[in-house]
């Protein structure tokens, strides 16, 4: 057995602890990583032998939410975890990002890294957990490793920055930002945020780069002490005569077939001469090493002409955004809809609303149990033109559904203000280049096409990045599918006017210098900016109304004792009212009452019941109602769904009443008034309405004179009284 050895350091003010040889160690190398009471174990396994047929890097990543560790049992019948949560898919995929381009591009040997979440206190995120373990657990193993990583997440509050703040905390934060690097580069950036401005983020970038060093100190230290040896690199070199061969066939026909704005057209012609250069040479050299080098050639081209003449494959300017259009208004059923163009990448994106009981319940480690805005995102084959079985999402689908969803977050309007259960689907319909940004500029134009009053319209843009010899960069505004394949970065940033919604960011390289981050802000505001006027001459702010076809949300208050009144014993008086009027209810505990339904009539009925059976019963009222059941005594009549009073035999009639079913029976309707209510107990007469003088009292409605069991207003056809209007007017 390997002797279990602990590294710590302070991070935030409080203590991270590494801990290595106690638990898998059958692994190649694993570690648990401790925060507070969070914990995560992270292994590492290597196949033993390079994988056959590979020409890529086959590293896979697993986050692995187990839901004991929050103290929780899981829902459904088999009581047990099924496929990953989209926080786990997501964090995922947050901890791959970062430690693929610091591994060797020729390594060949399967690696697996799997973080298990043991321990979870609902304070310390332990995504960020899952990167250190990941980062650690490849520094003391054997595999060739330019790490290690730090990861830290900051945010802003009070105007102060905050250090790994809990989770609590991060209700209150302006921003959520993750920031890994290494000793001098920063290898990965993803945030959230409050529209936040450009200047805060930076900073936030560089306060989180600076506290990480801490982080890899630690994982230095085990290096040092229980690392093994690193095995070499591995390197496949292409003889020199295959290169001189593609050259020979590719030289002065290449250049023209590239840099041209087609992407259909540009695609057809490298894919013809690829294959012109296998079918004549893939007899003498290996096919492979053929069309590596023909790649190679045009990376090396598409490179060069933008560091050497800043000329893009499109003809574009650095700074130039392709052609941008956009439609609302485009689905006739549809709760609202949105079409943004960007060149020939196509998103159109649904919104619909419904009910608050229809938001999404949550079953995973963190501290919200259920969500009521939602972002998901397609990405169906022929938006490339390809060829491709649909199944279930993806993981880089859930995490462009995601980031736009980040986006758009900030601008939604609280339950308070629209009690609408809102989700938003962007269907990528051509896609040439971040599609993820133009979901979030989709779904605005859906949002407010659906009548949802944002605080803001949000826009998102791309910006990529060439890197050169001596230092030399440029970036790229707007980048296409191809500049992405070849380029060094994509930095996706998002927000309104006022600031920053998200940001994420993926680089090829092992970390970017502290500088590039200013100019690509500044570059992603123009251009934002730009993006956000052009949706403007379309749509300019939400509609007044919601769309005709979205349900009627109603709100009323009522008093939270009368709560239980309302849902009844076993919630058989809200299974009654909305059987009867087919309205959806919802009850906060503050007494907060939303009823929804398609047709106005419904939900006001539902409010005229809930209110009847909220108010105080006063003496004098009249009520119609059904007899439910006799006794010797007397009659119950049930005078509101599930609230009944008694008639008692001397009080069924104005003459003497011997036997009552001589009088009524169960299911006749009849007219009654309240003459006791004392405790609850609610005492009618029927005798009192027969008197020739009128009652003293009235009915719920305001009833007056009323005559041998004639029916409430409401019963009569008339109009009721008047009830809060609707949170939305849905006449459009």
């Amino acid at each position: 057995m390997l002797t279990p050895q602990s590294f710590q350091c302070e991070v935030g003010g409080r203590t991270l602890v590494v801990q290595t040889g106690k638990l898998a160690t059958q692994a190649t190398s694993s570690v648990t990583v401790t925060y507070g009471e969070t914990v995560v174990l992270v292994t590492l396994c290597i196949s033993p032998e390079a994988r056959e047929g590979v020409d890529f890097l086959p590293l896979t990543v697993d986050y692995e939410e187990r839901l004991y560790a929050a103290g929780k049992i899981p829902g459904g019948f088999i009581r047990r975890e099924g496929r990953p949560s989209q926080e786990a898919t997501l964090a995922g995929r947050l901890t791959d990002r970062p430690i693929r381009p610091l591994l060797p591009k020729t390594w060949r040997r399967e690696i697996q890294v799997i973080a298990t979440v043991l321990s979870a206190d609902q304070q310390n995120d332990p995504d960020l957990l899952a990167i250190i373990g990941s980062s650690a657990v490849l520094t003391i193993s054997e595999v060739p490793f330019d790490g290690p990583v730090g990861a830290m997440r900051v945010g802003y509050i009070n105007e102060e920055m905050v250090l790994n703040p809990t989770l609590a905390q991060l209700e209150d934060s302006e921003l959520d930002l993750t920031v890994v690097s290494t000793r001098d580069n920063i290898a990965m950036v993803e945030a959230g945020a409050k529209e936040v401005p450009e200047g805060i983020v930076l900073e936030a970038i560089r306060f989180g780069h600076e506290a990480n060093q801490a982080i890899i100190k630690l994982q230095e230290e085990m290096r040092q002490a229980i690392g093994r040896p690193k095995e070499p690199v591995p390197v496949h070199e292409i003889a020199p005569e295959v290169i001189d061969a593609v050259s020979q066939i590719t030289d002065g026909r290449l250049e023209p077939l590239i840099f041209q704005d087609d992407k259909m057209g540009r695609e057809t012609a490298t894919d013809t001469l690829a294959a012109e250069i296998t079918d004549k040479l893939g007899g003498q050299y290996p096919k492979e090493d053929l069309l590596a080098v023909f790649d190679k050639k045009v990376r090396d081209l598409i490179r060069s002409n933008v560091l050497e003449k800043g000329r893009r494959v499109s003809g574009r300017g650095t700074d130039e955004l392709r052609a941008i259009t956009c439609e609302v208004g485009i689905l006739p059923r549809t709760h609202g809809s949105g079409l943004f163009n960007r060149g020939r990448t196509q998103v159109l994106t649904i919104a619909t609303l419904g009910s608050l009981r229809q938001e999404q319940m949550l079953d995973g480690l963190g501290i919200e149990e259920s969500k009521r805005f939602m972002h998901h995102y397609n990405f169906p084959p022929f938006s490339t033109g390809e060829v491709k079985r649909i199944g279930n999402p993806g993981r880089r689908e859930i995490g462009h559904g995601a980031l736009a969803e980040r986006a758009l977050t900030p601008v939604i309007p609280k339950n308070e203000e629209f009690p609408y259960t809102i989700r938003l689907v962007s269907e990528v319909l051509g896609s040439n280049g971040s599609t993820s940004m133009a979901s979030a500029c989709a779904s605005t134009l859906a949002l407010m096409d659906a009548g949802i009053p944002i605080k803001s319209p949000v826009a998102g843009i791309s910006i990529g990045l060439v890197t050169g010899d001596n230092n030399r960069f440029s970036l790229l505004t707007d980048i296409e599918g191809i500049e992405d394949n070849y380029g060094d970065m994509d930095f996706k940033v998002a927000g309104t006017s006022e600031g920053i919604t998200a940001i994420q960011l993926d680089t090829k390289l092992k970390g970017l210098k502290f500088e590039i981050f200013g100019d690509t802000l500044d570059k992603a505001k123009k251009a934002r900016l730009h993006i956000l006027d052009i949706m403007s001459r379309t749509i300019s702010a939400s509609r007044p109304e919601v769309s005709r076809y979205a349900p009627r949300m109603y709100k009323i208050k009522i008093d939270a004792d009368k709560i239980g009144v309302v849902i009844g014993s076993g919630g058989k008086t809200i299974r009654a009212i909305t059987d009867e009027t087919k309205a959806t209810i919802d009850i906060d505990d503050d007494g907060t009452v939303i009823i929804g339904a398609t047709e106005e009539a419904a939900a006001r009925r539902a409010i005229e019941i809930i209110e009847g059976l909220t108010k105080e019963i006063e003496i004098g009222t009249i009520f119609t109602g059904k007899v439910t059941r006799l006794l010797p005594f007397g009659a119950f009549v049930e005078i509101l769904p599930g609230k009944e009073g008694m008639i008692h035999i001397s009080e069924l009639a104005d003459h003497r009443v011997a036997n009552i079913e001589d009088e009524v029976k169960v299911g006749d309707e009849v007219t009654a008034k309240v003459i006791r209510n004392e405790d609850g107990k609610i005492a009618l007469s029927r005798k009192a309405i027969f008197e020739k003088s009128s009652p003293s009292g009235n009915n719920g409605g305001g009833q007056s004179s009323p005559h041998h069991n004639r029916p409430a207003r409401h019963d009569r056809g008339e109009e009721p009284p008047p009830h809060p209007r609707p949170t939305q007017k849905n006449d459009r």
